[in-house]
């Protein structure tokens, strides 16, 4: 009984770490979007932190692989011109990146970013896990995230827990990470951030 009071606690707090699920894009849309980062392979991992109790509320994992990628499990995001296929969204430029960071920071919450050079070996195992691993029931970023790192050769070390904020402590003292953090003071309704970046993404397009 003990323990499924913890986890049900563990679900409330993780409570912005699930959303409806959008359709998923067709292979086509997908191919037309897609777009790798020049420069090195890499790995970020995203934490968004509740500013009041530094609390994670949601993790993500941005691959630079063959193309970048964000595996977003159970997110929020959304935009018109980033399309989704199993809590995977594709066409990652650095536009798409802003908006993405942009739409979870405001007043009540802040973005951890911990980038992490890798082996192309390694970015391409991260992408090919991410694509192939499914849709994330809600309140289990965290976990989803973790079981595709300890996949990969390097990251074998992390454990498991179903707190993003864990998971970021973990993360950053693994070799080579690097850690900055994004503030913004808009509203602190997640999804008229999430409005707000679309319309800025949308007028890019125009």
């Amino acid at each position: 009984m003990r323990n499924l009071l913890c986890l049900g606690a563990v679900m409330l707090a993780l409570a912005g770490c699930a959303a409806p699920q959008q359709p998923n894009a067709d292979a086509e849309t997908l191919a037309r979007v897609a777009y790798r980062q020049p420069g090195p392979a890499t790995l970020t991992l995203y934490t968004m932190i509740n500013n009041r109790t530094g609390r994670g509320g949601h993790t993500s994992l941005m691959i630079n692989a063959s193309e970048r990628v964000i595996f977003d499990p159970a997110g929020s995001f959304y935009a018109s011109a980033v399309p989704e296929r199993n809590d995977v969204l594709y066409g990652i430029t650095p536009a798409v990146e802003k908006a993405y960071r942009g739409a979870h920071a405001r007043s009540t919450y802040h973005v951890v970013v911990q980038r992490v050079e890798v082996t192309p070996e390694q970015a391409q195992k991260a992408y090919q896990l991410a694509v192939t691993n499914g849709r994330v029931p809600g309140a289990y970023c965290a976990q989803a995230t973790i079981g595709i790192l300890q996949q990969v050769p390097g990251f074998e070390s992390l454990e498991r827990t179903f707190y993003p904020e864990k998971l970021s402590a973990q993360f950053g003292q693994l070799p080579g990470v690097k850690t900055e953090r994004y503030y913004e003071n808009d509203s602190a309704d997640l999804q008229a951030g999430i409005t707000k970046s679309d319309a800025a993404l949308s007028a890019a397009e125009e």
